[in-house]
């Protein structure tokens, strides 16, 4: 397994609503901040929030087994505990799911449990769990 560190900048239009769900929401950790934005750790790997004026882009709808997937979002690739764990958290903070928890792609290859939430901000974030790390890439 490699030592590299996801990195993502991305655009807010709120700071401290940005901080109240990634940290308190999500559970992640603070990093280095400045006046218009604010680093986190997100399970090791970095996401960096830069502060817009105005409004974000409209999200777009791609079809994946069922679903209106909106692009673009990021998101992680979790174990699967870890990936209950989350959605439990998700659900306690009453986080509206914008692709609720389910599993995609059932007894195919890539087989994956996946959710879908946005930020305060309108960003799509997706949190994946594979029965195991061969899967993740998996083809057909």
């Amino acid at each position: 397994m490699s030592d590299a560190r996801f990195h993502l900048a991305f655009l807010v239009t709120d700071l401290d609503a940005t901080r109240r769900f990634y940290c308190d929401v999500l559970g992640c950790a603070q990093g280095r901040e400045a006046q218009r934005w604010i680093d986190f750790d997100v399970y090791g790997h970095q996401l960096s929030a830069h502060l817009i004026d105005g409004h974000l882009h409209d999200a777009h709808r791609t079809a994946v087994d069922g679903d209106g997937v909106p692009i673009p979002h990021f998101g992680l690739i979790l174990e699967h505990t870890a990936w209950c764990e989350l959605r439990d958290r998700l659900i306690a903070h009453a986080v509206v799911f914008e692709l609720p928890p389910r599993v995609r792609f059932e007894g195919l290859a890539g087989e994956q449990w996946t959710m879908f939430v946005s930020d305060p901000s309108g960003n799509f974030l997706e949190f994946k769990s594979f029965r195991s790390s061969e899967s993740i890439f998996a083809r057909g």
